[in-house]
């Protein structure tokens, strides 16, 4: 009986924005002496970084493919995918219910390509998927110069073997088979390509950035207290506007004079309500600075849930409350903003500010969805990770963003200035 041919695929995605600039990477390597035998990578313009992942496994699995003519038959190709998405690795291992309508049609794509009792599924911590990730950050690079990842643009090549993976990568279950001869096939196919002119010099991936400048840094003040504070109040842009209490205003004052010791904010942008605006005020007489509005970074709209308490959201919306804390989609009873409304908007505002500020330190005076938004974006977190964040009032938080799209998260939370 034919032994099965065996392989190992790893695969990343990224996303400079989370939706932004997005690219995939895949690499299929022999699991018995560490060979990489095929890769694959391309920028895919603006997605998710959960879209990216996808792709970057249906890549992974049409390569593997690929190698072995009858790959569909069963018996005749073993995979082990590693990947460091425990989202597609759950979801496609099938523990994990697929609810996304993005991710709906790719991870049937994915099923698709093999038998699916010739793949497994394995999750592994970022650092041991370096290569995918060099891949998917290199053909972003390439997208960012309007062009298409070239294999001739990865440091490693068909003909490089990885002296390490063989320790690194467990083998996979049953006999090797003739994986050496799917090695051969596909160094055989590099060479049959026409030579690049000359050796193209490695891109530059997360280990190795050019110097990409002063990044524009948003210093993210949310407002001081107002009476719905203490109450923990739904208070968003549809409701009463309130003014800034007592203790608000102690509050701005505090944050203000900490800003001026540290002496680093050039501009200062709010939101047009009014507990923003009055914060902001605060922090511009001590800087000396003018306030610039930006409608775009209000707080939701939280339609007629305005001036309520969870608790009575709960009595008087249970249903409704329900589905908007399962999903970003879902807007407040009374025709309010879903999160996912809120995430384009603050989106759209953060490129404007960032392009107009780029190598700048900007303070924005905002809210706790907008904030928490930037905040998520940054990381590439998912929705959910909204409810994960504690955010107090007058507390500073801090993104910086490079000429490249990527993104730092420097601070969260930070309310050492009310001590």
């Amino acid at each position: 009986m034919t032994q099965p041919r065996q392989f190992v695929i790893e695969a990343d995605g990224g996303s400079r924005g989370n939706p932004g600039p997005a690219g995939y990477g895949a690499v299929v390597i022999d699991p018995v002496t560490g060979e990489t035998l095929a890769e694959a990578a391309e920028y895919i313009g603006v997605a998710t970084n959960n879209v990216a992942e996808y792709k970057g496994l249906i890549a992974g699995l049409k390569a593997a493919k690929a190698l072995v003519p009858d790959a569909s038959a069963d018996g005749a190709l073993q995979v082990r995918v590693r990947m460091d998405s425990k989202l597609v690795v759950e979801q496609m291992s099938g523990r994990w219910k697929i609810k996304h309508p993005d991710m709906k049609p790719l991870a049937a794509e994915a099923a698709r390509i093999l038998p699916a009792s010739a793949v497994t599924y394995e999750w592994i911590p970022r650092e041991k998927n370096k290569h995918a990730d060099r891949l998917a950050n290199e053909a972003m690079d390439a997208g960012r110069r309007g062009k298409q990842w070239e294999p001739s643009a990865s440091t490693a090549s068909l003909d490089t073997p990885r002296p390490s993976a063989a320790s690194a990568l467990p083998p996979v279950s049953g006999p090797p088979g003739d994986a050496a001869a799917g090695a051969a096939k596909a160094r055989a196919a590099l060479a049959s390509r026409p030579a690049a002119a000359s050796p193209a010099a490695p891109q530059a991936g997360w280990g190795a950035a050019p110097d990409l400048g002063a990044p524009a840094t948003f210093v993210l003040l949310r407002h001081g207290e107002t009476a719905l504070t203490p109450e923990k109040r739904f208070s968003g842009s549809g409701g009463s506007d309130p003014e800034l209490s007592a203790a608000g205003r102690h509050q701005a004052e505090c944050i203000a004079r900490s800003l001026a010791d540290r002496g680093t904010i050039e501009e200062i942008v709010s939101s047009p309500l009014r507990r923003c605006r009055e914060t902001a005020a605060s922090v511009a007489a001590r800087l000396g600075l003018e306030v610039r509005i930006e409608e775009g970074l209000r707080e939701t709209d939280f339609g007629a849930w305005e001036g309520l308490t969870f608790a009575e959201v709960r009595e008087r919306y249970g249903a409704d409350l329900d589905a908007w804390l399962a999903s970003a989609k879902v807007a407040p009873t009374g025709g309010g903003e879903s999160f996912a409304e809120v995430a384009r908007r603050v989106s759209a505002t953060r490129d404007r500010l960032t392009t107009r500020y780029a190598g700048r330190t900007v303070l924005l005076v905002t809210h706790v969805t907008p904030i928490k938004t930037l905040v998520r974006l940054a990381l590439g977190a998912p929705p959910e990770a909204m409810f994960r964040m504690e955010l107090s009032a007058a507390s500073v938080s801090a993104v910086a963003y490079y000429a490249d799209g990527n993104a730092s998260v420097r601070l969260l939370n930070d309310t050492s200035h009310l001590r």
